[in-house]
């Protein structure tokens, strides 16, 4: 959160004087951007009645995967593990094992969102049995908050004029107080559907940004 504190009295002769009357408007902004990453979270989960099958098995399956995804062009930095886990099944009866659950995750991240299918298709093709979610994001999403930023200042702006324009006072145009209300916006994730060939749309993301403005008038 951010506050700006603009001095009226480097603008005028004068300083605002306490009893001035006040404005608090708050202005918003948003804007609309095609994503350029994608984020995609695929998993191997086995289970055996041996712990150590199931953890062979795993890891197995999971170099093949890797193994896959580095054949169609993703570097290897940019697949990372994300959840290794072991759980131990207990039989319904009673307190009994009755085998071990190993589920092992990874996070590979593309810079290209027009492969995201093709990504998902080639790791449950060779091993892959979860495909937790995909979260389109920007590379450059602070460039787009900005710019929201700014169109909420313009807009808290307009809303005071129109205000003291209905009210017959005279606005001053700079602001006292500026205040950043908002951060930038979370991308919602996009819940994977396992599908072969089934194509993957990321749309568009919006980012928003509002403040809060006051402004004197007489």
């Amino acid at each position: 959160m951010h506050e700006y504190w603009v001095n009226p009295s480097y603008y005028r002769d004068q300083s605002v004087s306490d009893e001035e009357k006040r404005i608090e408007v708050k202005g918003e902004g948003s804007v609309l951007a095609v994503p350029d990453r994608a984020s995609i979270t695929v998993g191997v989960i086995t289970e055996d009645e041996n712990l150590s099958i199931a953890q062979q098995e795993n890891s197995r399956a999971m170099s093949n995967v890797i193994n896959a995804l580095i054949g169609i062009g993703i570097p290897r930095e940019n697949i990372q593990t994300r959840e290794y886990r072991v759980t131990i099944l207990y039989a319904e009866e009673g307190e009994k094992v009755r085998g071990y659950r190993v589920i092992n995750q990874v996070e590979v991240v593309i810079d290209e969102v027009a492969d995201t299918g093709l990504l998902v298709d080639t790791a449950v093709n060779n091993g892959a049995n979860s495909v937790s979610n995909i979260e389109f994001t920007l590379s450059n999403q602070d460039d787009y908050y900005n710019k929201a930023l700014s169109i909420a200042v313009k807009n808290g702006q307009k809303k005071a004029r129109t205000i003291a324009n209905s009210l017959g006072v005279i606005l001053n145009q700079i602001p006292l107080q500026i205040k950043e209300i908002s951060q930038p916006s979370r991308i919602v994730p996009f819940q994977a559907v396992m599908a072969e060939g089934a194509p993957i749309q990321p749309g568009q993301l919006k980012i928003t940004a509002a403040v809060q403005e006051e402004f004197s008038f007489r």
